[in-house]
């Protein structure tokens, strides 16, 4: 319905001199989508008020209504040419009026977790990048042709956000930054299983994929598919996801994506998750579920590690150590780790494998194959442990789909089905195994280092080999890269 829209948006920011990449085509995407869904979401309750036979107080003053400034219409419904704002006017109305006046409701909104904040928050954080008030005119009325009114809009806008997200994270080297697997997401919570009236967490929420895959999961009854009651769904609006994000355009997607995916008013804080102190997380700040794909390979300052008990530059040991504080006594997690972590032998990787070995859990492992993560050149392991009992045996699987991952040939559901089949009752095969935990006085040997690594008893440690072809074709296009680079130098010299 919407796809076509989609790509001649794409292709105005294509041409505008502003918009150079997939992740600035996605970001001003998101913002005009934003108050698209914002007007069509005061409009619905406008109606509801009316009905009721009372008066709706809209949020947005109506001269920096969609409909003044965005899409005016003329008597008859149809687009009104003659009052329509483009050209320079346009770029210094948003630049000048309407970005100030949306970025101030942050001050004056009841709280962060109102919608008027969300607002506030995320246009102090974004920026108009589009330059040419004729390609912001045109992008305007393609997206006033997207309607955010029935279930079947917003479950088809949900999809193809998720498509721009999933090609804004293949655009760079840090594709595993914006996207986690979809396929793998959904395992991941198979697993974990969340029920309502549980709180679910990310910490490092990025896009929010675990969080609207676990709405999806829930919305539609879990495992067992159970129909859920008006009560239900008021507690997966209001109080079971939460997040946290760093970084302001991961910010203003996830809250984008979870809107689209049905959650008007995301509990997502815009904040360094790492800058909070551990001893500061009280049973009031812990969680039942967590789902998390942590950066991983960042250094975090000195200042930051004074909140951890273990320090460690490595940003993802640090997410580990918040994630295992967070999570409540008795609360299941599942989380995404570069495999060197089950391994590495300096103090704080074995410190932290003795401190989740003896306070939870890790009753699972899931080995990832090269190439899970487009764009990120490391290997990684899902780790799934439940707080407050020690580990007495871990179960691992090693996944194989048995064909080379990559852009065009992504992991995908049937993938894991025979991982989440045999997770259930820890069941051994070619493919998993199971080890007492090396603190379990039965195997003392393992105890020194704490090693954990992936060791396939059934056939060892499976050497990924890539295609002949695909090794040349990285070869020439490094070649390519190779001859530009030498070509800038000459031009300068």
């Amino acid at each position: 319905m919407f796809e076509q829209t989609f790509k001649n948006i794409d292709d105005i920011f294509h041409k505008d001199a502003g918009c150079s990449s997939e992740l600035d085509y996605t970001e001003q995407c998101s913002w005009l989508l934003f108050l698209k869904y914002l007007d069509d979401l005061e409009y619905e309750k406008s109606l509801e008020a009316e009905l009721m036979g009372k008066e709706y107080n809209y949020i947005i003053d109506e001269a920096h209504r969609w409909g003044t400034w965005a899409a005016p219409k003329d008597a008859s419904g149809n687009f009104d040419h003659n009052n329509a704002l483009t050209g320079d006017d346009l770029i210094d109305y948003v630049d000048q009026e309407l970005f100030p006046y949306l970025k101030a409701f942050k001050k004056s909104a009841d709280g962060p977790q109102t919608i008027e904040y969300k607002i506030g928050e995320i246009f102090g954080e974004i920026k108009n990048k589009i330059q040419s008030g004729y390609s912001l005119r045109d992008a305007l009325e393609k997206v006033d042709e997207l309607r955010f009114r029935s279930q079947e809009e917003k479950h088809e806008l949900s999809h193809l956000y998720e498509t721009r997200i999933k090609n804004m994270g293949n655009a760079g080297r840090n594709g595993g930054e914006y996207y986690t697997p979809r396929p793998l997401i959904r395992a991941m919570i198979d697993v974990v299983q969340p029920q309502i009236g549980e709180t679910i967490y990310d910490g490092a929420a990025g896009s929010a994929g675990f969080l609207c895959e676990a709405y999806d999961y829930l919305r539609q009854g879990g495992r067992e598919q159970k129909k859920l009651s008006t009560s239900d769904l008021k507690t997966l609006q209001e109080s079971t996801f939460y997040a946290k994000e760093k970084k302001s355009l991961a910010y203003v997607i996830a809250i984008m994506n979870m809107i689209l995916h049905g959650i008007e008013a995301p509990n997502v804080i815009h904040t360094n998750t790492l800058g909070e102190n551990l001893q500061d997380i009280t049973p009031g700040k812990q969680h039942d579920v967590i789902l998390a794909n942590p950066p991983f390979g960042g250094k975090e300052r000195k200042e930051v590690q004074q909140n951890f008990p273990i320090k460690t530059g490595e940003t993802a040991f640090l997410f580990l150590q918040h994630f295992i504080k967070t999570l409540k006594p008795g609360g299941r997690a599942a989380i995404v780790i570069k495999n060197t972590f089950l391994s590495n032998t300096d103090n704080a990787a074995v410190a932290l494998r003795k401190e989740l070995l003896e306070n939870c859990n890790l009753h699972t492992v899931l080995d990832c194959p090269a190439k899970t993560f487009l764009g990120a050149g490391v290997k990684t392991v899902v780790l799934f442990f439940t707080k407050g009992e020690p580990t007495q045996k871990i179960w691992y699987y090693q996944l194989d789909p048995g064909r080379s991952l990559g852009k065009t040939n992504p992991l995908n559901d049937n993938d894991l089905k025979e991982f989440i089949e045999l997770q259930k009752t820890f069941a051994d095969s070619a493919k998993s195994w199971s080890i007492p935990a090396p603190t379990n006085p039965v195997r003392p040997e393992l105890d020194e280092g704490l090693d954990l690594s992936v060791k396939n008893p059934n056939g060892g440690e499976e050497v990924a080999l890539r295609e002949p072809s695909e090794i040349i074709a990285e070869i020439i296009a490094l070649d390519k890269e190779s001859e530009a680079i030498l070509e800038n130098i000459q031009e300068l010299l």
